[in-house]
């Protein structure tokens, strides 16, 4: 169980497209757990392979938090196939901008198709907290993060403050010491 580096805004590796995995083998579903380690030490409840310096189409999730009994998912080539006409805003933050949060208006219920950890195809349908973090995740594999859908000026002001405490050498927590 390796503890990734989460990379922090602003850095370009965030804003890379990422490419597709051709087969989840053993190396891609270690990397899965890799991820879901470092997303609960975090903590978090969702994690993209773009965030710890993969350029690959895989994110975990597990929404339960500290409020329920684990409920992870490994998805690799997440694809959304039908969202609901219906709109929710929710309150997003992100690993790789620690300490910022904002509302975001997304689908409040999709259905996506995936291949888990054992190279199968899945296909799940998803509503309300499960649905906002597998949408945020998938953003980063497009190189989208949640600030990326908040006011310009909104998204400054975070993007400069967070560029100010990487200058000034202020570490987060999920940045090893």
């Amino acid at each position: 169980m390796a503890k990734l580096d989460i990379i922090i805004a602003p850095d370009p590796r965030l804003k890379r497209k990422c490419g597709a995995v051709e087969r989840v083998d053993a190396g891609t579903a270690q990397l899965m757990t890799d991820m879901l380690e470092t997303m609960y030490a975090a903590p978090g409840i969702g994690l993209a392979a773009p965030q710890v310096g993969v350029t690959k189409r895989i994110i975990v999730a597990d929404p339960a938090g500290e409020n329920g009994p684990p409920a992870p998912l490994k998805m690799a080539n997440p694809e959304i196939i039908w969202s609901s006409d219906e709109k929710k805003r929710h309150e997003e933050g992100c690993l790789s901008l620690p300490q910022e949060y904002d509302m975001v208006e997304r689908p409040d219920k999709i259905r996506v198709r995936y291949v888990d950890e054992n190279n199968a195809t899945q296909e799940i349908e998803a509503d309300g907290l499960l649905s906002v973090v597998i949408q945020h995740e998938m953003d980063h594999l497009e190189g989208v993060l949640f600030v990326d859908h908040i006011s310009s000026l909104k998204r400054g002001i975070i993007l400069r403050r967070l560029s100010k405490q990487k200058k000034h050498g202020k570490r987060h927590a999920m940045e090893p010491a």
